[in-house]
């Protein structure tokens, strides 16, 4: 999905008091790992993800993998930590998306 600037920043917004739910470590990112990313986003369509210290990932890398294996966009990327954003199907998960400024 394509988001414009101005819904990128509501969601930057958003997701600015949020804790990371996920953190990828030594082990790096995996396929399998995105697809629990998906799930969760299904229900909560937009977390944050923390690159911890001790993995050879970069935020770069992390976020084109990402976007390449899924429908998820990478919203914003912090230091080490990246915003993540997918539409829920179900309309009754959809917090931000009914939100979102068009």
């Amino acid at each position: 999905m394509k988001l414009t600037g101005k819904q990128k920043r509501f969601l930057r917004a958003e997701a600015h008091d949020m804790s990371p739910l996920f953190q990828i470590g030594k082990n790096g990112l995996t396929v399998e790992m995105i697809r629990e990313f998906e799930d969760s986003l299904e229900n909560k369509e937009l977390m944050k993800v923390q690159l911890l210290q001790n993995t050879d990932w970069t935020t770069k890398e992390a976020k084109e993998l990402i976007e390449e294996e899924s429908d998820i966009t990478v919203v914003q990327t912090i230091g080490k930590v990246l915003v993540l954003y997918k539409q829920a199907e179900e309309e009754k998960y959809q917090h931000y998306s009914s939100r979102l400024p068009r």
